[in-house]
């Protein structure tokens, strides 16, 4: 009786974290398997980039706060002000955070790169000219870059890492139910051998 209720204590919990963990990953296990299909054919799936361009010119009282001094370095790497983040925020819709962007003795320029597609903002320290530009390569492509992790930012990385912890539990626990039924599903074992050897011989054999 103590081996048959361990075994029934174990079993229990593989299927109490297996359906957990799927759970977990579910929505993201179907998002990543598709786009593992687009990425595959990423070349064969056509998408045509859309530019959109806007311009501002900043108040006084923030062109006097980034204006160049002889003081200043040249060219060197800093935080925006925090008034003028807000600014950005508020009347263009940028969020340009707390990171550090290039300052010369002319511009800021600020690189604002996200998953499928791109950005950019020039803000002239003399005039106050700012021009925000942002590229957009379409959906495939913003499901292709949170794929890759590409320009995601921290949460979204973080994310990822519970989601890889959740499937790699979903497939332990799963394996753990595999041998726990084996005995009554012969092909269990030669499914899962097969399972292996099919990804491996393609790499050996057909990769190229």
């Amino acid at each position: 009786m103590g081996a048959k209720r361990k075994k029934a204590f174990w079993t229990k919990q593989f299927y109490l974290w297996h359906w957990v963990s799927s759970a977990i990953c579910l929505v993201a296990m179907i998002l990543f398997a598709i786009t593992g299909i687009t990425l595959n054919h990423a070349g064969k799936i056509k998408s045509q980039p859309v530019v959109e361009e806007s311009e501002a010119t900043l108040p006084s009282h923030l062109l006097k706060a980034i204006a160049f001094t002889d003081d200043q370095a040249i060219d060197e790497r800093k935080p925006l002000p925090t008034e003028l983040r807000r600014w950005l925020d508020s009347e263009m819709g940028v969020h340009a955070g707390g990171r550090s962007y290039e300052w010369s003795d002319v511009d800021i320029y600020l690189d604002l790169p996200r998953p499928g597609g791109d950005a950019w903002m020039s803000i002239d320290r003399e005039t106050g000219e700012v021009i925000y530009e942002t590229t957009s390569r379409g959906f495939i492509a913003y499901l292709n870059d949170l794929h890759k992790g590409r320009n995601t930012g921290f949460a979204w990385i973080v994310y990822m890492d519970v989601f890889s912890v959740a499937c790699v539990i979903f497939c332990l626990t799963g394996l753990a139910l595999l041998w726990v039924h084996a005995k009554r599903r012969p092909s269990t074992w030669p499914i899962v051998a097969a399972g292996f050897a099919i990804p491996v011989v393609v790499l050996i054999f057909l990769a190229h």
